[in-house]
């Protein structure tokens, strides 16, 4: 099967591009950087070097293939992040409908129910919607819960601060997965192509309380009663200013974490439960977030 990727060698990109290569797909890979060619030709895909705000490119691109898998990619230089989030949606649905592609696996994210109120998820709302409009496309949505990797960004506070937290509340309960599962579940829809009409998949590893998320990671680093600490909205919003953050950016994730913490971002994967749960645990990040503390 021909397939393209989007997400250039990202962290769910590149573990899926693998997957595909492996099972003898031809996969092209977007990227908006000249310099991931030999990185991704070394994989065994073709390279495509463009923009996703280039409908024609991506046109182009997607011209020919049996399945496309789509996301969209970080920018933290936008003036309305959900407003671009919502508009690379459209270029890319766009191009879809332009070159005759049959089957779209697109990244969303738990919470892309709501149209306003959960950060940059919001804009993952108007993504979808872009793609639900196409007709005769079949489109399957990959809702995922909150990436384990997002944790490493705690290591400074931990180490130099003896704490862990976050705007998500105490107590709350987070639907948490691995980067490597979702490229898994990825692989899978698109080369099955079992899906018809447009749905939703929710892509889920394990559920936690941020307090056992604390108790985990701490005693993988040697820090048993390792405390969550929970923080207001507008301290977390300070603090990620603080930490570089353009304020557009620090007022949408500090929003992401108070839908969090108020139940609404979950609300949708809830009513659809039971979800099964994929291979990797909290206790397997575990692992991997010791690893990586150890060597910061």
């Amino acid at each position: 099967m021909k397939i393209v990727v989007t997400g250039s060698l990202g962290h769910i990109s590149r573990p899926l591009a693998e997957k595909l290569i492996a099972e003898n797909h031809d996969v092209t890979i977007i990227s908006s950087k000249a310099e991931k060619i030999k990185e991704i030709e070394a994989l065994g895909a073709k390279a495509a070097i463009g923009t996703v705000e280039d409908v024609d490119f991506l046109t182009s691109v997607f011209r020919g293939a049996d399945a496309v898998y789509t996301m969209v990619p970080p920018f933290l230089g936008a003036a309305d992040w959900k407003k671009y989030i919502g508009s690379i949606g459209e270029n890319l649905a766009a191009a879809v409908k332009a070159s005759g592609v049959n089957y779209v696996v697109n990244l969303s994210s738990i919470g892309a129910h709501m149209p306003e109120g959960c950060g940059p998820v919001s804009g993952l709302y108007f993504a979808e919607k872009a793609f639900n409009q196409l007709e005769g496309v079949h489109v399957k949505h990959l809702r995922p819960g909150f990436f384990f990797y997002n944790f490493l960004g705690n290591i400074g506070m931990i180490r130099h601060m003896g704490i862990i937290g976050g705007n998500y509340g105490n107590g709350t309960s987070m639907v948490l997965v691995h980067p490597n599962d979702i490229a898994a579940v990825a692989a899978e829809e698109l080369t099955l192509r079992s899906f018809t009409g447009k749905s939703i998949r929710y892509i889920a590893g394990d559920e936690r309380t941020t307090d056992e998320i604390a108790d985990a990671l701490g005693n993988a680093i040697g820090k048993p009663g390792l405390p969550w600490v929970d923080f207001s909205d507008e301290d977390t919003k300070a603090a990620l200013i603080q930490a570089g953050l353009p304020e557009e950016i620090a007022r949408n994730y500090a929003e992401m974490g108070a839908a969090l913490r108020n139940g609404k971002m979950a609300a949708e994967y809830n009513a659809a439960k039971p979800i099964p749960f994929q291979p990797t645990r909290l206790a397997d990040f575990a692992k991997e977030f010791s690893a990586v503390y150890a060597n910061q």
